[in-house]
């Protein structure tokens, strides 16, 4: 069990309706997380303890997109109805939202790229991150890499990710770098507020 408490900080990685069943770029049981992610979210609400969401906000014409030459479909445009959360995933109204991923030559896939989330955290007095979100094998990923380069303790959230899986067993191989490079592996009912 792990006790929350100052200094901590719940990170929620991309849930976005474009990246849950029906969306243009929609993760596999996605889903699944929300219910997982809200009671998170209430344990942080009700120490008093921040709480940042981040959110893929691209420009039309993104790198990423196929028709630019990336992998991906259309998704996430910014002001786009996929680009926003389900109306079922309420954030309170002291969340930080993150917006990544604007600019059209660069991928974004981190929380901490191209934004002032470090910035934010540092502010806050935020040592020890609690992640989950959408997708195990890209954004949260690269923002649990880049929190341990900057030297954040890090607490992922196990069922409270999910996989995109692009190449079979991405996500598991996305658990087991986030894990070797430091990340702390824990279910979120061992977060105890």
């Amino acid at each position: 069990m792990v006790t929350i408490q100052s200094g901590d900080a719940l990170v929620i990685v991309d849930i976005q309706k474009d990246f849950l069943p029906g969306g243009a770029l929609a993760v596999s049981h996605g889903n699944d997380v929300l219910s997982v992610l809200l009671r998170c979210i209430n344990k942080f609400e009700s120490r008093g303890l921040p709480i940042f969401a981040t959110r893929d906000w691209h420009p039309l014409h993104h790198c990423s997109f196929t028709a630019q030459g990336g992998v991906w479909p259309i998704h996430c445009v910014a002001d786009s109805p996929g680009a926003k959360p389900p109306p079922s995933f309420q954030l309170p109204s002291s969340t930080v939202i993150v917006t990544k991923g604007t600019a059209p030559e660069t991928e974004g896939y981190s929380g901490f790229q191209g934004t002032t989330l470090n910035i934010q955290l540092k502010e806050a007095g935020v040592r020890r991150l609690f992640v989950g979100g959408l997708a195990t094998d890209f954004c949260v990923l690269n923002t649990v890499k880049d929190a341990l380069h900057l030297g954040y303790q890090v607490y992922l959230l196990f069922d409270a990710i999910r996989a995109v899986n692009l190449q079979p067993n991405d996500g598991s191989k996305a658990i087991e770098a986030m894990r070797q490079q430091g990340a702390i592996l824990i279910e979120s009912n061992e977060v105890e507020k």
